[in-house]
């Protein structure tokens, strides 16, 4: 048990003695002692505490500027020394300066507890979303990638969730939000649930939520796609192809040298309008297109055919940076319409879409004849490997087969050859 120091008679003091103390100890009795030093004087309690050590807590200042004041002080501190002598008393007994000790870190805990509560409720999924947004999205992407990110989870999702504190959003919640647009728009749901996966992600490493809801939707988005039945784009019959092209030579303007050039490296709309002189290293026969470009955030060299470069050699007069400018604004790039316009035009509309035209053609062309390896296809196509290493062997490796291959559907494109040409020559050289 805790006993008291120089116990015996209490209140020994008074609030003249208080006042008019000089340097040293002042004993008020029951191991309350008043303190006073040539800067301050204080009140301290000492005592044995229950571990048998000797011990002195302050208990505050003593305040002596006038009587009142020292009265109020003196009633005070005895207040606090009966307290304390209270807990020595218990059984079991405990120590006033381990129990304040305590009350303190508890205080301490409480209140930060209250403030994580506040910041997560605050801490809604719209604000993180767009934090994010902010922080790793914007600067590292191209502006068009970074605009549709964020546009499509504003636009889409449900104001329930959209507004509620990420802490609070469970996955089925998630799910039934989510369910509807996986019907009616399942690519855009697809890619918004992996946005708010890094979302969930930074917020669960930022301390504001514990768990990812987003990830638990997997297999449930796995359960629905078996629902739906996707839609790729139209395609051109491969075979059909040469007669387009001979078509599209006999049409004017930047549009058709933009879509026969894009049909020869296999692109995707977006990298073809937004082509400039910069990426092209015409001795070298290559056209790089940028990492913050490409669709898998990887840069893309595409080797150049004869054709290829004979079209850029048609346009280069024009100036500028865009090696596809606007007819009507030659300091922006051509329309994203303006190619699709184009096969309206010539009555193919109805068959087959640019980027159908473009890669889906070749794709099916490249794999039906044999043309060459299915890895060198994808290459080609800059379908992102999932493996880094091996990606990164790949597009060592698969450098020369790529510039055979693009050159053979150069050829087959312009009538030189066909498919069973095709087949035939890939038969001999395996």
């Amino acid at each position: 048990m805790g006993t008291l120091l120089r116990s015996g008679a209490l209140h020994r003091l008074q609030t003249r003695q208080v006042m008019a103390a000089l340097e040293g100890e002042h004993c008020d009795g029951g191991g309350l002692l008043l303190r006073v030093s040539a800067a301050s004087a204080a009140w301290v309690f000492r005592y044995s505490a229950p571990s048998g050590r000797r011990r002195e807590m302050g208990l505050g200042p003593c305040e002596r500027y006038s009587a009142p004041a020292a009265g109020a002080s003196l009633v005070q501190a005895r207040d606090r020394a009966a307290k304390a002598r209270g807990m020595l008393a218990e059984v079991p007994p405990r120590d006033p300066i381990e129990e304040r000790q305590r009350l303190r870190e508890e205080a301490r805990r409480e209140d930060a507890e209250r403030r994580a509560a506040k910041t997560s409720e605050a801490a809604t999924l719209a604000r993180c979303a767009r934090d994010y947004h902010a922080r790793v999205i914007e600067p590292h992407r191209s502006a068009k990638h970074g605009r549709e990110w964020l546009a499509s989870l504003e636009r889409l999702m449900p104001a329930p969730i959209w507004k509620a504190s990420v802490a609070s959003i469970e996955a089925p919640r998630l799910l039934d939000a989510m369910a509807g647009l996986y019907r009616r728009v399942p690519e855009t749901a697809s890619r918004m649930r992996q946005r708010l996966e890094a979302v969930f992600d930074d917020a669960i490493f930022r301390g504001l939520c514990q768990s990812n809801p987003a990830v638990a939707l997997r297999r449930k988005v796995r359960e629905l796609a078996k629902s739906r039945t996707v839609q790729s784009h139209r395609a051109l019959r491969w075979a059909d192809v040469p007669g387009l092209v001979r078509s599209l030579r006999g049409q004017p303007g930047i549009a058709a040298r933009a879509l026969e050039f894009g049909l020869l490296c296999a692109s995707r709309t977006g990298e073809i309008i937004g082509a400039r002189w910069s990426e092209f290293d015409l001795e070298a026969r290559t056209w790089t297109v940028s990492a913050e470009r490409m669709k898998g955030g990887e840069a893309h060299t595409v080797p150049l055919s004869d054709r290829a470069l004979s079209i850029l050699e048609e346009l280069r007069g024009l100036g500028g940076q865009w090696v596809f400018p606007s007819p009507s604004r030659p300091t922006q790039p051509l329309s994203n319409m303006a190619m699709l316009t184009l096969l309206r035009r010539m009555g193919y509309s109805d068959r087959t879409t640019v980027h159908g035209l473009c890669r889906a053609s070749f794709s099916t062309w490249a794999n039906e004849t044999g043309a060459a390896r299915p890895d060198v296809v994808e290459a080609a196509l800059a379908h992102r490997e999932g493996d880094r290493i091996r990606a990164a062997y790949n597009r060592a490796q698969f450098a020369g087969e790529r510039r055979k291959l693009l050159g053979a559907w150069a050829d087959f494109c312009e009538g030189r050859t066909t498919g069973a040409d095709v087949i035939a020559l890939h038969a001999v050289a395996a």
